[in-house]
Protein backbone atom coordinates (compact mmCIF):
# COMPACT_ATOMS: atom_id res chain seq x y z
CA UNK A 1 0.00 0.00 0.00
CA UNK A 2 1.42 3.13 -0.74
CA UNK A 3 1.70 5.56 2.47
CA UNK A 4 3.00 8.53 0.58
CA UNK A 5 0.37 11.42 0.21
CA UNK A 6 0.57 13.51 -3.49
CA UNK A 7 -0.23 16.63 -3.32
CA UNK A 8 -0.88 18.97 -6.52
CA UNK A 9 0.02 22.96 -6.48
CA UNK A 10 -2.31 24.85 -8.42
CA UNK A 11 -0.64 28.94 -9.73
CA UNK A 12 -1.17 31.40 -11.84
CA UNK A 13 1.54 33.88 -10.74
CA UNK A 14 4.97 34.30 -9.90
CA UNK A 15 4.85 30.77 -7.91
CA UNK A 16 6.85 32.03 -4.99
CA UNK A 17 4.96 29.92 -2.73
CA UNK A 18 5.13 27.04 -4.73
CA UNK A 19 8.60 27.19 -5.19
CA UNK A 20 8.92 27.14 -0.96
CA UNK A 21 6.22 24.72 -0.65
CA UNK A 22 8.64 22.12 -3.16
CA UNK A 23 11.50 22.76 -1.27
CA UNK A 24 9.76 22.27 2.07
CA UNK A 25 8.33 19.19 0.96
CA UNK A 26 11.99 17.89 -1.26
CA UNK A 27 12.89 14.58 0.42
CA UNK A 28 10.30 14.32 3.06
CA UNK A 29 8.90 10.80 3.05
CA UNK A 30 5.07 11.41 3.96
CA UNK A 31 3.95 13.96 1.33
CA UNK A 32 5.13 14.59 -1.92
CA UNK A 33 4.45 17.40 -4.66
CA UNK A 34 3.87 15.72 -7.56
CA UNK A 35 2.06 18.26 -9.84
CA UNK A 36 2.44 21.70 -9.92
CA UNK A 37 -0.55 23.25 -12.56
CA UNK A 38 0.20 26.87 -13.75
CA UNK A 39 -2.41 29.05 -15.79
CA UNK A 40 0.52 30.55 -17.60
CA UNK A 41 4.12 29.79 -18.69
CA UNK A 42 6.27 29.70 -15.60
CA UNK A 43 9.59 28.96 -16.85
CA UNK A 44 11.49 29.27 -12.86
CA UNK A 45 8.95 27.13 -11.63
CA UNK A 46 8.90 24.98 -14.45
CA UNK A 47 12.88 24.53 -14.20
CA UNK A 48 12.34 23.51 -10.55
CA UNK A 49 9.89 20.85 -11.31
CA UNK A 50 12.16 18.99 -13.95
CA UNK A 51 15.00 19.25 -11.59
CA UNK A 52 12.62 17.75 -8.66
CA UNK A 53 11.15 15.19 -10.37
CA UNK A 54 7.81 16.88 -10.55
CA UNK A 55 4.74 17.24 -13.28
CA UNK A 56 4.50 20.54 -14.14
CA UNK A 57 1.87 21.30 -17.06
CA UNK A 58 -0.09 24.62 -18.19
CA UNK A 59 -3.04 23.65 -20.02
CA UNK A 60 -4.57 26.01 -22.35
CA UNK A 61 -8.45 28.06 -21.91
CA UNK A 62 -10.10 25.56 -23.80
CA UNK A 63 -8.25 22.31 -21.62
CA UNK A 64 -9.48 23.76 -18.21
CA UNK A 65 -12.33 21.78 -18.07
CA UNK A 66 -13.21 19.86 -14.73
CA UNK A 67 -13.10 16.55 -16.78
CA UNK A 68 -9.45 17.67 -17.64
CA UNK A 69 -8.11 18.40 -13.85
CA UNK A 70 -10.05 15.37 -12.92
CA UNK A 71 -7.86 13.42 -15.52
CA UNK A 72 -4.66 14.82 -14.09
CA UNK A 73 -5.49 14.70 -10.91
CA UNK A 74 -6.16 11.14 -10.81
CA UNK A 75 -3.62 10.04 -13.47
CA UNK A 76 -1.09 11.08 -10.61
CA UNK A 77 -3.14 10.02 -7.68
CA UNK A 78 -3.46 12.93 -6.36
CA UNK A 79 -4.44 12.98 -2.65
CA UNK A 80 -4.97 16.64 -1.65
CA UNK A 81 -4.89 19.92 -4.23
CA UNK A 82 -3.09 23.69 -2.82
CA UNK A 83 -3.85 26.60 -4.44
CA UNK A 84 -0.75 28.73 -3.95
CA UNK A 85 -1.94 32.31 -5.65
CA UNK A 86 -4.40 29.96 -7.96
CA UNK A 87 -6.84 32.85 -10.11
CA UNK A 88 -9.59 30.77 -11.48
CA UNK A 89 -12.69 29.25 -9.82
CA UNK A 90 -12.01 25.19 -8.93
CA UNK A 91 -14.78 23.63 -10.51
CA UNK A 92 -17.77 21.50 -8.51
CA UNK A 93 -16.61 18.74 -9.84
CA UNK A 94 -13.22 19.20 -7.77
CA UNK A 95 -14.77 20.29 -4.61
CA UNK A 96 -16.84 17.21 -4.75
CA UNK A 97 -14.18 14.89 -5.42
CA UNK A 98 -11.51 16.35 -2.90
CA UNK A 99 -14.14 17.49 0.23
CA UNK A 100 -12.17 19.13 2.57
CA UNK A 101 -9.00 18.40 0.35
CA UNK A 102 -8.24 21.26 -1.59
CA UNK A 103 -6.68 24.09 1.22
CA UNK A 104 -6.43 27.60 -0.27
CA UNK A 105 -3.91 30.90 0.78
CA UNK A 106 -5.62 34.21 0.85
CA UNK A 107 -3.41 37.32 1.96
CA UNK A 108 -6.07 39.03 4.12
CA UNK A 109 -7.81 37.91 7.18
CA UNK A 110 -10.57 35.96 6.18
CA UNK A 111 -13.69 37.03 6.22
CA UNK A 112 -12.64 40.50 5.48
CA UNK A 113 -11.18 41.69 2.19
CA UNK A 114 -12.20 38.52 0.51
CA UNK A 115 -14.35 37.02 -2.40
CA UNK A 116 -14.06 37.37 -6.66
CA UNK A 117 -11.89 40.12 -7.45
CA UNK A 118 -10.05 40.03 -4.24
CA UNK A 119 -6.08 38.85 -4.60
CA UNK A 120 -2.76 40.39 -4.91
CA UNK A 121 -2.65 44.09 -4.57
CA UNK A 122 -6.21 44.72 -4.69
CA UNK A 123 -6.82 43.26 -1.61
CA UNK A 124 -3.57 45.07 0.04
CA UNK A 125 -5.04 48.11 -1.31
CA UNK A 126 -8.51 47.28 -0.06
CA UNK A 127 -7.13 47.08 3.50
CA UNK A 128 -4.80 50.24 4.00
CA UNK A 129 -8.11 52.12 2.18
CA UNK A 130 -9.97 50.60 5.04
CA UNK A 131 -7.83 51.84 8.02
CA UNK A 132 -7.89 48.76 10.13
CA UNK A 133 -4.78 48.37 12.33
CA UNK A 134 -3.81 44.31 11.11
CA UNK A 135 -3.54 41.97 7.77
CA UNK A 136 -2.14 38.90 7.42
CA UNK A 137 -2.91 35.71 5.62
CA UNK A 138 -6.38 32.95 5.88
CA UNK A 139 -5.07 29.64 5.39
CA UNK A 140 -8.64 27.54 4.38
CA UNK A 141 -10.78 24.55 2.78
CA UNK A 142 -11.95 25.48 -0.84
CA UNK A 143 -15.65 24.93 -1.08
CA UNK A 144 -18.40 26.45 -3.56
CA UNK A 145 -17.67 29.97 -2.92
CA UNK A 146 -14.67 32.39 -3.12
CA UNK A 147 -12.28 32.29 0.04
CA UNK A 148 -15.17 31.08 2.18
CA UNK A 149 -14.55 27.73 3.10
CA UNK A 150 -13.46 26.70 6.82
CA UNK A 151 -10.30 28.54 8.35
CA UNK A 152 -7.72 26.23 9.30
CA UNK A 153 -5.31 28.89 10.78
CA UNK A 154 -4.73 32.90 10.26
CA UNK A 155 -1.27 34.81 10.73
CA UNK A 156 -1.63 38.47 11.38
CA UNK A 157 1.10 41.21 10.53
CA UNK A 158 0.53 45.21 11.73
CA UNK A 159 -0.44 47.62 9.47
CA UNK A 160 1.25 50.35 9.70
CA UNK A 161 -0.06 54.14 8.47
CA UNK A 162 3.22 55.07 6.50
CA UNK A 163 2.59 51.52 4.60
CA UNK A 164 2.37 51.49 1.05
CA UNK A 165 0.47 48.30 -1.00
CA UNK A 166 3.80 47.00 -1.76
CA UNK A 167 5.01 47.42 1.78
CA UNK A 168 1.87 45.59 3.46
CA UNK A 169 2.10 43.10 0.34
CA UNK A 170 5.73 42.21 1.36
CA UNK A 171 4.72 41.49 5.18
CA UNK A 172 1.77 39.41 4.04
CA UNK A 173 4.25 38.02 1.99
CA UNK A 174 6.76 37.12 4.57
CA UNK A 175 3.87 35.45 6.49
CA UNK A 176 3.36 33.14 3.57
CA UNK A 177 6.54 32.11 3.38
CA UNK A 178 6.99 31.32 6.92
CA UNK A 179 3.47 29.63 7.51
CA UNK A 180 1.94 28.25 4.47
CA UNK A 181 4.17 24.70 4.04
CA UNK A 182 4.04 23.62 7.92
CA UNK A 183 0.44 24.28 8.01
CA UNK A 184 -0.23 21.91 4.98
CA UNK A 185 1.65 19.42 6.62
CA UNK A 186 -0.34 19.46 9.96
CA UNK A 187 -3.69 19.62 8.28
CA UNK A 188 -2.55 16.76 5.99
CA UNK A 189 -1.20 14.74 8.38
CA UNK A 190 -3.85 14.72 10.99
Amino acid sequence: MNTTINIAIFISGRGTNAKNIINYFSGKKLIKVVLVLSTKENQTISSLCQDKNIDFITPNATQLSPLFYLKQLQDLNIDWIILAGFLRKIPQELISKYPKKIINLHPSLLPSFGGKGMYGDFVHQAVLASGVEKSGITIHYVNEEFDKGEIIAQFSCKVDSVDTVSMLASKVHALEQLYFPGIIEKTISE
